[in-house]
């Protein structure tokens, strides 16, 4: 019999109090947060390896160390509203809600959705809305919001989702051109009409099911 709690206190400790994660908050939250209830029974056992886990139909829940230090970069603040594209099973999206914020979550995949709907609810996490949609257009409806996540990798991030963003806004993700080279983990901030943009660390972190590059024309 798997001691999760112990696996998880050991994630925390060994993954993320030790690459660059300052903020407490954050780290508290991973280490209540049962990570194992996101994951498909097959894999739980395997919930908190150092490693991004498969969790079926291409997609996967990113590695620990590589999500906190996004979460991190985005300063979420309580009531933030928080805009998580292709939020997968919602690990992401029900730490955020720990952290203070409003989530509205946005997943292609219905199986996902049932996941997450289930793994919320047994996790008592609340001020989560999972929508099925396509998270290359964002949700405008409930826009503007404080901060737009993306837990995985994108080629490009699509226009639409910067005019989402609030004036002040963050936008956090990796941006990797292809499954051959390196990923960067890169924050975005909204300054009235302009982006400006950082990148923060090398990440190799799967880009996401139709955020890769698209081909141009060849005349």
């Amino acid at each position: 019999m798997i001691d999760f709690e112990a696996a998880r206190h050991n994630m925390v400790e060994s993954q993320i109090r030790t690459n660059k994660v300052r903020d407490l908050r954050i780290v508290d939250a991973m280490d209540s947060l049962p990570r194992e209830l996101f994951a498909p029974e097959n894999r739980r056992g395997v919930a908190y390896i150092d490693e991004d886990l498969p969790i079926g139909n291409g997609r996967y829940m990113i590695e620990p160390m590589v999500l906190a230090r996004l979460v991190q970069a985005a300063e979420i603040k309580p009531g933030d509203l928080v805009l998580d594209l292709a939020c997968a099973s919602g690990y992401c999206a029900a730490l955020l809600t720990i952290l203070g914020a409003t989530v509205v979550a946005v997943e292609p995949d219905a199986d996902l959705i049932a996941m997450g709907t289930e793994a919320l609810n047994e996790a008592g996490i609340e001020n989560v809305v999972m929508l099925k949609g396509d998270p290359k257009v964002g949700y405008e409806k409930q826009a503007p919001y404080n901060v737009i996540l993306l837990p995985g990798a994108v080629a490009e991030v699509p226009a639409a989702l910067f005019d989402q963003l609030a004036d002040g806004g963050r936008l956090v993700t990796v941006v990797r051109t292809d499954q051959n080279s390196v990923g960067a983990a890169t924050l975005y901030r909204r300054s009235g009409k302009a982006i400006s943009s950082r990148v923060l660390f090398d990440a190799s972190t799967p880009l996401l099911p139709g955020f890769e590059r698209q081909p141009g024309f060849v005349f």
